[in-house]
């Protein structure tokens, strides 16, 4: 399981994961959910996934592949909008499902894999996407201004209650590090490393990124302020009627 999410705001985009994909007691793996396309000037690509391990990382050969390859007939060069692809993304999903599928589903698991795209083309807006299993997707709405996968309920709250599309880009990316850090503390098969991206919307460059171990002092720092925070908030929750007054 992991857990990832990306935010659209009007500012532009954040993107954020974890980055195990085994835990165990006595075996954790990680690897990166996150990968990035970028032709300067252009287009800036930013693919999450979550689901089988061999269909997502498959994918992402593939499109590697036909970016190599002269006569591809499709490839995230040739898209004129994010939307195609989408679509093309989808289609390598269902592929690769359909091919490792069967084999995989003897030995009771699962191929399945989704994906949330993300970026932007030139002439065209900032956007994200959510690629599902079946190879269909959705964009995110001005009212919820997210999409998330993997283990996604743990996350949820915080998201719903600070996000919109008026946030800024830096209030998102730390609001997706608390989300991401209330997911760890409720589910072991979700960890760091923690990567972040940051894509500031028209200007079609390199998103800025960071990977942060629970070690790194910005994320030590930013995990002690929301505990406190929320321990001071709770400390000043109304009480009920019946309880007495504290005393000096």
């Amino acid at each position: 399981m992991t857990y990832c999410i990306a935010i659209n705001v009007k500012d532009g985009i954040v993107f954020a994961s974890d980055s195990r994909s085994n835990a165990g007691v006595d075996y954790i793996r990680t690897c990166s959910k996150m990968h990035r396309f970028v032709w300067p000037g252009d287009r800036v690509v930013v693919l999450l996934a979550a689901g089988n391990l061999a269909t997502t990382q498959a994918v992402v050969n593939a499109i590697q592949g036909d970016l190599d390859n002269p006569r591809a007939k499709f490839n995230l060069l040739k898209a004129r909008h994010l939307f195609d692809i989408a679509d093309y993304i989808g289609d390598l999903s269902q592929q690769e499902q359909k091919h490792h599928g069967p084999a995989v589903e003897k030995s009771g698991g699962s191929s399945a894999a989704s994906f949330i795209l993300g970026g932007q083309v030139k002439g065209c807006s900032h956007d994200i996407y959510l690629i599902y299993p079946e190879g269909n997707y959705i964009s995110a709405s001005a009212d919820t201004p997210y999409l998330q996968i993997g283990e996604n309920k743990y996350g949820k709250p915080i998201l719903d209650r600070i996000i919109t599309l008026e946030s800024s880009l830096d209030d998102a990316a730390r609001c997706a590090l608390v989300s991401l850090d209330s997911t760890m503390r409720s589910n072991i098969s979700v960890g760091p490393p923690f990567e972040l991206s940051m894509y500031q919307g028209n200007s079609l460059e390199e998103p800025r990124h960071l990977s942060l171990k629970l070690a790194s002092p910005y994320y030590k720092s930013l995990q002690k302020s929301w505990n406190d925070g929320l321990k001071r908030a709770f400390g000043r929750l109304p009480k009920f009627d019946w309880e007495p007054e504290k005393r000096n």
